[in-house]
């Protein structure tokens, strides 16, 4: 009886969700090939763990699911199939020993990308997976040819199956650059606008914070918008802010942008202290000290805080509206910083473009996974979470819709 040919599979950009498809096709026999345009893979995965790779999340499946907001009905299947506990379960089976720090967050015991990246293209290989590099997908060919150019010749390749991973358009030096939308649309597969999120916010500050006050930390503070209020810290650039409280916000703030020009984000800088109690710290006789140093003694504000509370006009001198204005200063932000500065992007192929596994309805054979698709979620390991169990879903559909036969029905090793 002579052999049927092994299936193959194509995968198009080599990120988390792309190369744990890879991973779980290659572990069902597929002939796999990665194809990257840059010259490494992963570019984007080891610079999320420039600070600590922050894999995953510990808290309680409900309250994650709950963080991708309008898309937690669409994330919620993929985070079954691949909860948090089995995302730690598959780096430990790398070697990577995992801590759940104080926040809650799940990070390797290294603190870094590359320990786990090595292990894992190590592995890969032994599963015989081909990584090509320097490949750039330019579309279909009129007769659904995968286009592919590399070394400035094209070629064109017709697997049996294909997953799309390129990556939305945040840090697009480092690979993803929304190239992909005009190609997708084209193919009549709808797709929204790629935004900046998880970035930090554009403020027209006077002259005394952008000349001293950039660069500056903000600790124990507060940002509220659209009635959200989050604590954290955030740094003062020369033009706007930056950080986590920041990017917490940047979805709500994002959509204040698009139906106005301009829109307030409330700063609380002393988050830890109530209004009474920090009235409280700053009455008392001034025996001729300065607001400055009323602010810096009594108030506990940096000198790059105290401007702030200056940039809303002069402040009054009583104790109790000092302590308002103190923690209520308004910030008018005029946009979002660019792609460039941004940890993610929202945006891409939508829900109705996709069937449940992530097939391309107006392309069969062809799933889409990661930050292509249309969701959005803060850090704290939302993000990688959501690519990495994308990319398990694009790949447990394209098996299945080939019907090939998995003889390793789980991709990690519980």
């Amino acid at each position: 009886m002579t052999d049927l040919p092994r299936r193959t599979a194509a995968i198009i950009g080599a990120g988390p969700a792309g190369l744990i498809a890879a991973e779980y096709l290659a572990r069902a026999s597929l002939m796999v090939t990665v194809y990257e345009r840059m010259p490494s893979p992963a570019r984007k995965f080891l610079m999320a763990g420039r600070g600590g790779l922050n894999l995953t999340h510990s808290e309680p499946i409900e309250r994650f699911r709950a963080r991708y907001g309008e898309a937690e009905g669409w994330i919620a299947p993929m985070l079954a199939d691949l909860p948090p506990s089995a995302l730690i379960d598959w780096c430990e089976g790398l070697g990577q020993s995992t801590f759940v720090g104080s926040s809650g967050r799940v990070f390797p015991k290294s603190f870094k990308t590359s320990p786990l990246l090595r292990a894992w293209l190590a592995r890969l290989d032994s599963l015989g997976v081909t990584l090509v590099t320097g490949a750039t997908w330019t579309g279909w060919s009129d007769d659904g040819a995968l286009r592919l150019v590399r070394n400035g010749a094209e070629s064109r390749l017709t697997p049996d199956v294909t997953v799309l991973a390129l990556g939305g358009a945040s840090w697009p030096r480092l690979g993803s650059d929304g190239q992909w939308v005009p190609l997708l649309r084209g193919a009549g597969a709808a797709v929204s606008d790629l935004s900046p999120t998880n970035v930090g916010v554009l403020v027209d500050w006077s002259a005394p914070v952008r000349e001293r006050a950039h660069g500056e930390p903000l600790k124990r503070i507060a940002l509220s918008h659209g009635g959200r209020n989050q604590w954290g810290e955030a740094v003062i650039t020369r033009t706007g802010l930056e950080g986590g409280a920041v990017y917490a916000l940047s979805a709500s703030i994002r959509q204040a942008l698009m139906a106005a020009p301009s829109t307030i984000l409330t700063l609380d800088l002393r988050a830890d202290l109530t209004l009474e109690a920090l009235a409280a710290k700053l009455d008392g006789p001034r025996q001729g000290a300065s607001t400055s140093t009323i602010l810096r003694k009594r108030g506990g504000l940096s000198p790059a805080a105290a401007l702030l509370a200056r940039e809303a006009g002069p402040l009054p001198e009583g104790p109790k509206q000092l302590a308002e204005r103190i923690k209520a200063v308004p910030i008018r932000v005029t946009g979002l910083a660019a792609f460039e500065r941004a940890i993610s992007s929202a945006g891409g192929v939508m829900h109705e473009a996709v069937n449940a596994s992530l097939m391309l309805r107006a392309r069969p054979g062809v799933f889409v996974a990661g930050e292509m698709l249309d969701w959005e979620a803060p850090t704290g390991g939302y993000l990688l979470q959501a690519c990495f169990a994308s990319g398990l879903t694009a790949a447990k559909g394209a098996l299945a819709w080939r019907g090939a036969r998995s003889l390793h029905p789980d991709p990690v090793d519980r």
